[in-house]
Order: structure tokens, then C-alpha cells, then sequence
């Protein structure tokens, strides 16, 4: 049988007891070793919710369970949906805080047993069952503020004790009680027991919109692994949507830094050689080749362009021996040219 476990917030897991307890477990049955594996993934957990819809079954398995829950680090509360009867029963009580349907019925008795053998293999048998009897209503009297004898009297009498929620309350077995859908006043134990594992059956198999994913398949993105329900899915979808907005502004925001320093790096390449133009120490048709280098490699392209040695003209030259000397011996050759052609 599918061990039925569901996350319901980040502090919160819920696992479900609902199945005949035995060792191998297989149809309709709770196997203890998946359960106990499940109480050690789901121990990390603040609160853990565990609910009972169980026949009972085999003793050692119950045991077992039961000693796995108690040693839980977490917060247990366990709800009796239905019926809790025999080692069901018994693990029932382990909880910090144990609540019962107002329709649900807790069941105690003897502990049932039988062997093959010897009359000295019955005799050990026996002793078996006196010994677990004996467990058991230390259990139950822990619970209940009773002694283990006075326990053994009142249920190891042979007599299966049904106990209502009110019963169970008056007794001190439960901490209290709480309502679910109503079931038929008449119902029998058996009733009780099939209503409830129908419930979550159907629960299981409700039919789901095709178009509509579904909250299992939200559960399975890590983002949303712990929502416990549609509300927190479409909160947390919300919480995505705000980030996925602020993320594309953020990236318009870059793309505009980059695009300006992208500009501002054109210019600076392109300054870079309409100077190393201008001093003549790169011709006009060798422009385009300096700007690919610097574009490569800014640093080396600049550390080359300084390393060429600047090219004056004779006309700079001439300018720059006149400065402050009134028309310099290049304007005046150039004027006498230009007297002489017009005449």
C-alpha cells in the first residue's frame, strides 16, 4: 500500500496511517519500515501531523511505529480519523497531542497469538503474550494516569473495548475532540473504517482539469516543493511574477549602460586615431586598421600608437620657427607663388 505523506507549509508535513500494520505490508496494508523511513525524512520538520484509520495488526511492526513517533524531534499531534483499534490503538497514544473524530472509535483488548508445537511451545507462547500484554498497558496506563494491573483489568479481559470520543476523552486517552462531515448515527465499526479509507481514496482519484496543472505538478519545481496548497501555489506565483518584472527592468536598465558605454568607447577609439591622424603618425587610409586594433585590445592598440613617431610637415616647421615673428617664411613664399601667377 502507497504510504500517503503531503508537506502542508514550511513547518508543517502530514503522513497517514490509514491500512492493516504489518511487517512485509501489500495490499490494504502499512508496511513498518516504510513508515518509520518516512519519520526520518519528515523528523526535520516543526510540526508533523499523523492520522489514524487503522484495524490494528501485527504487534512488533505496531511496536515499531510507535517507537519511531516517540523518538521524533518534531512536534506530533495525531488525529484519529476512524477507527484506531488494537496496536493501531496503542500507537495512537504516542502522540504530544492526540484528537479524535466525534464519529471515530478507539478499540483495546488482549493481545491474539497462536503457535504449533509442544505443550512447551505453548507455554512460551503464552509467556509471549503476558510479556507484550504487559508492555502495552504500561502504554496505555502512561496515557491515562493508570497501573499497569488496573489497565490489564479493565481491557485484557478476553473483551474488545469500543470506546467513543467522548470516552476516550473522559478517560484521558485523547486530548480532545473535533468534528468532521457527519456520518450515519448507525454506522458500525466496519462502516466507520470504510467510510473514512473512501474518503481518501476518492480524495486520490478526484478528477482533475487536463488544461489546469495540477499542484503535484507545481510541487515537483522546487520553487513551490513546499506549498501546501493552490492559495500558497498562486502566492508564490505572484511573488515570481514581481521578481520576473523587476528582473526585466533591471535588464533594460543594463542593456542602456551598455549601449552608452559602448558609445562612449567608439569615441574614445575614435579620438584616439583622428589624433594619431592630425600628428601624422598614421596616415587617413591606415584609420580603419588602428580602430580594429584598438577595438580588440584598447591598451596594446594605444601603447602602439604612441610608440610611432609623429611626421610634421615642412609647412608645421616653418610656422613653428615664426611664431610670434609676424608672417612666417612659409606665408611669405606662399604669397609671392601666388603674386606671380596672377601676373
Amino acid at each position: 500500500m502507497r504510504v500517503f505523506k503531503s508537506i502542508l507549509n514550511k513547518k508543517t508535513a502530514c503522513l497517514l496511517l490509514y491500512g492493516e500494520i504489518s511487517d512485509e505490508g501489500g495490499e490494504g496494508k502499512i508496511a513498518s519500515r516504510d513508515i518509520v523511513n518516512e519519520l526520518m525524512h519528515l523528523d526535520g520538520y516543526e510540526n508533523l501531523n499523523i492520522r489514524i484509520n487503522s484495524i490494528g495488526g501485527d504487534v512488533y511492526p505496531g511496536i515499531a511505529i510507535f517507537n519511531a513517533i516517540r523518538q521524533c524531534k518534531s512536534n506530533v499531534t495525531i488525529y484519529i480519523d476512524g477507527i484506531a483499534a488494537s496496536i493501531a490503538g496503542v500507537i495512537a497514544l504516542c502522540g504530544k497531542r492526540v484528537e479524535m473524530s466525534r464519529y471515530a472509535r478507539m478499540m483495546l483488548h488482549n493481545v491474539s497469538g497462536g503457535c504449533y508445537g509442544n505443550k512447551q511451545d505453548l507455554r512460551d507462547m503464552i509467556s509471549t503474550i503476558e510479556s507484550l500484554e504487559d508492555t502495552i498497558a504500561e502504554i496505555v496506563g502512561e496515557r491515562c494516569g493508570k497501573d499497569k494491573e488496573e489497565v490489564k483489568n479493565t481491557y485484557f479481559d478476553g473483551t474488545d473495548h469500543w470506546l467513543k470520543a467522548e470516552e476516550a476523552l473522559q478517560l484521558g486517552l485523547i486530548d480532545a475532540i473535533y468534528d468532521v462531515e457527519p456520518i450515519p448515527e448507525e454506522s458500525s465499526t466496519d462502516d466507520i473504517y470504510r467510510i473514512f479509507t473512501n474518503r481518501l481514496e476518492l480524495e486520490q482519484q478526484k478528477p482533475q482539469n487536463p488544461d489546469k496543472m495540477k499542484l503535484e505538478d507545481f510541487k515537483k519545481i522546487p520553487r513551490f516543493a513546499n506549498c501546501a496548497d493552490e492559495a500558497a501555489v498562486m502566492a508564490m506565483l505572484g511573488e515570481t511574477v514581481q521578481k520576473a518584472e523587476k528582473a526585466d527592468d533591471l535588464e533594460k536598465e543594463n542593456d542602456e549602460l551598455r549601449e552608452k558605454l559602448e558609445r562612449q568607447e567608439e569615441e574614445r577609439i575614435e579620438n584616439a586615431v583622428a589624433d594619431a591622424v592630425t600628428d601624422g603618425r598614421i596616415g587617413a587610409d591606415q584609420k580603419d586598421i588602428y580602430k580594429n586594433i584598438l577595438k580588440a585590445n584598447f591598451k596594446d592598440g594605444m601603447t602602439a600608437l604612441k610608440a610611432l613617431k609623429p611626421k610634421r610637415l615642412l609647412k608645421d616647421k616653418l610656422e613653428s620657427t615664426a611664431a610670434g615673428e609676424g608672417e612666417s617664411p612659409w606665408q611669405k613664399r606662399q604669397r609671392e607663388i601666388e603674386a606671380n601667377r596672377k601676373k
